[in-house]
């Protein structure tokens, strides 16, 4: 497989609601998973296809400038058959956006379940956001094309970012004297921190190259941005030091 095979199998989020299945047809917690149509499989397959062909093509050159044709070709899917599954470009676009926000959103959600402190909440969600960026760079590519969107920041990880620090105000945890502009100054921060982070993916310094110093991209680079956005929501730096470095609830996975 060439590097770039790679590279693109890494990036690609998993199908949102869909169950790992074995080569004996149980579900990844072993209980028997009724056999799935074949006609109904290969639309599922299709779409699937064509959504993550999507994704790269988006996160790359932006929904603007990706045509259906290129989308279709990417995906090796007849023209024709797109609206099979999508009524538009526009379509497909939404759809894309749920899969990648709305269902990172919900594993998020998952993950701090039983996290009390909000404080702990939003280093974790800024953390865990940082690493997936690491690990799936057409995603965080996507994440940073998208992200600061009207949608994405009403409806996406934007809400529940709000949503986060509104609940740590409330319990008296956040001190903050504009929440709107502490809103946009914290999304901000997320996303330029991906953007660093990618950036030096993008120029090819290897692993050991990128930890040797304190700079973007290092080891500790997902917990000095969780630091900073701790301290836009009023925390002092050594609290947010203390906070942004707990150990990562059981589910967030530790980048390679």
């Amino acid at each position: 497989m060439s590097d770039e095979k790679k590279t693109t199998a890494r990036a690609r989020p998993a199908p949102a609601g869909e169950e790992a299945i074995g080569l004996a047809g149980e579900t990844s917690a072993g209980q028997a998973k009724p056999r799935e149509a074949r006609v109904t499989r290969r639309k599922r397959q299709t779409r699937g296809r064509l959504m993550e062909a999507a994704l790269v093509l988006v996160a790359t050159k932006g929904v603007e400038h990706v045509t259906i044709n290129e989308i279709t070709e990417a995906a090796d899917v007849g023209f024709g058959s797109f609206y099979n599954h999508f009524e538009s470009k526009d379509a497909l676009h939404a759809a894309l956006f749920d899969w990648v926000f709305e269902a990172f959103g919900a594993q998020l959600d998952a993950l701090v379940s039983g996290v009390t402190d909000p404080a702990e909440v939003v280093a974790v969600g800024v953390r865990h956001t940082l690493m997936r960026a690491r690990r799936e760079p057409v995603w965080g590519s996507y994440l940073i094309r998208e992200g600061l969107s009207e949608r994405a920041l009403r409806d996406g990880l934007g809400r529940r970012l709000k949503r986060d620090s509104e609940a740590g105000m409330a319990a008296g945890r956040f001190a903050v004297a504009d929440p709107d502009m502490c809103h946009v100054a914290v999304s901000g921060i997320v996303f330029a921190a991906i953007a660093a982070e990618l950036s030096v993916l993008v120029n090819g310094r290897s692993v050991g190259e990128r930890h040797s110093a304190r700079e973007f991209g290092d080891a500790c680079f997902a917990e000095r941005a969780a630091i900073v956005v701790l301290q836009v929501l009023g925390l002092d730096r050594e609290e947010a030091g203390r906070v942004a470095r707990l150990p990562l609830p059981p589910g967030a996975r530790v980048p390679d």
